[in-house]
């Protein structure tokens, strides 16, 4: 509830901010640096174009730039706004322990940082955090992995469960992991879930880069190596999107899906257009869906906040600690998407249309 009185007024101040100004548009406030990590992630497109139009009409001038999937760029690009005046920095980080040198040049600027639904680690030179709240994102996909495993495979425990993990060098890839293992590892020591391969932690199931192509790889070594006598796979933790249709064409290709093979149950996140067709198909069972929408809203609004000198309320200031500090954060809510709400979370709300279902 606190986070929503926060949210409640950030949206105020921003509101109020952009009244006093008379002609929002017109008014120059400052230029705000938005570093975003590619542009080959569906999201990441959204989340670059919504967080500038929400800048822009608050009066800012908003230098965006995609990096690539290249941290040397990424750097570059950072310190490039660093050097142009840049009054925020508004950063979703490729690798959140490659940037203190540069945050420290923003620090003695003065610059405002805000890491963006990725905690840069290491460095006592981020100001805010936003995001969702990881840990119950894995939390909704083991919950969801455990109700699809009962539907589909009601009679056939214990269940054979292999795990993916999101990139090591992404800080939100193990609160996703963790939450999702604190619902699982109860099953696991209970002999409910078995998981065949033995492959457990992030160690062993981290996908670098998030990597779709990566994911259906050690989807393939795994079905090879564990399953070739005819053990069947029930059910897989995917924590993304990209790396659910991975595993999905990993296990189309040995014949999932025809035949005696049910589809396992796999999960996702993101709620991106091709995963939400597979759920309504039955290849994907679940996805979570995070509205970047109101995350990138939030994000401008907290910005505008802070430049107007005010100070944000409401803050989680516990949960996020870098290395270095705890990292003042507002923490948004994520939702399991599935066959039967799909059309009231994603469709009805605008985040995807219908005509792109089709």
């Amino acid at each position: 509830m606190t986070v929503m009185k926060s949210l409640a007024a950030i949206t105020a101040v921003s509101a109020v901010a952009l009244m006093s100004s008379g002609v929002a548009f017109a008014q120059d406030k400052g230029l705000i640096g938005v570093a975003m990590p590619e542009q080959t992630t569906l999201r990441w497109n959204s989340d670059g174009a919504e967080l500038k139009a929400a800048l822009e009409e608050m009066g800012y001038t908003v230098d965006l730039q995609y990096a690539g999937d290249d941290i040397p760029n990424q750097l570059a690009q950072i310190e490039n706004m660093v050097t142009k005046g840049a009054d925020a920095l508004i950063i979703a980080a490729l690798d959140g322990t490659t940037l203190s040198a540069v945050l420290e040049q923003a620090g003695a600027a003065g610059t405002e940082v805000v890491a963006y639904d990725r905690l840069i680690r290491d460095t006592e030179n981020v100001d805010y955090y936003t995001t969702f709240d990881n840990y119950q994102v894995g939390v909704l996909q083991a919950n969801s992995l455990v109700r699809g495993l009962e539907e589909r495979f009601p009679d056939q425990k214990p269940w054979n469960v292999e795990l993916f993990g999101g990139s090591p060098d992404d800080n939100n890839a193990f609160f996703f992991y963790d939450g999702a293992m604190s619902v699982l590892q109860p099953l696991i020591d209970s002999g409910d879930v078995v998981v065949k391969s033995g492959q457990q932690g992030m160690e062993q199931v981290g996908t670098l880069r998030w990597d779709g192509a990566a994911a259906q790889s050690r989807m393939d070594n795994l079905l090879s190596a564990n399953y070739s006598d005819g053990t069947v796979v029930h059910g897989v933790l995917a924590p993304n999107d990209n790396l659910a249709r991975g595993v999905i064409s990993s296990l189309r290709g040995i014949g999932y899906g025809s035949g005696d093979l049910q589809w396992p149950v796999i999960t996702g996140q993101d709620a991106e257009v091709p995963s939400i067709k597979a759920i309504i198909d039955g290849e994907q069972y679940s996805t979570v869906y995070k509205d970047t929408r109101e995350l990138a809203r939030v994000t401008a609004g907290l910005v505008d906040t802070v430049l107007s000198g005010e100070t944000p309320e409401g803050l989680d200031t516990t949960t996020y600690d870098n290395g270095v500090k705890v990292v003042p954060s507002i923490l948004l809510t994520p939702y399991e998407v599935n066959a039967e709400n799909y059309q009231e979370l994603v469709v009805d709300s605008g985040y995807i249309s219908e005509s792109d279902l089709q």
